[in-house]
């Protein structure tokens, strides 16, 4: 059997990793826009109160899904090859 018949069954670790870059990559990143958007940016980064923390929460969770069941992983499970 070649090796591109095989099944991949990424490491734990590998995909355990990926989650936690992932949520760090997303909070920062999406955080930020909302931030910029909403008026929350401070001298040291950004603060959400209120509705604009609330659509934060609700496009990281959109963030996981869309990723996931559109493109097959998210940008962390590509570069660390954990795509199941």
């Amino acid at each position: 059997m070649s090796e591109a018949a095989l099944p991949r069954n990424p490491s734990t670790w590998r995909r355990v990793l990926a989650f936690i870059l992932d949520l760090i990559t997303a909070f920062f990143v999406i955080g930020y826009i909302v931030a910029a958007a909403t008026g929350g940016t401070t001298d040291d980064g950004f603060q959400l109160n209120g509705w604009p923390a609330l659509l934060l929460f609700a496009l990281v969770i959109a963030y996981f899904v869309i990723f996931n069941r559109f493109f097959g992983g998210t940008i962390w499970k590509y570069i660390l090859k954990a795509r199941t």
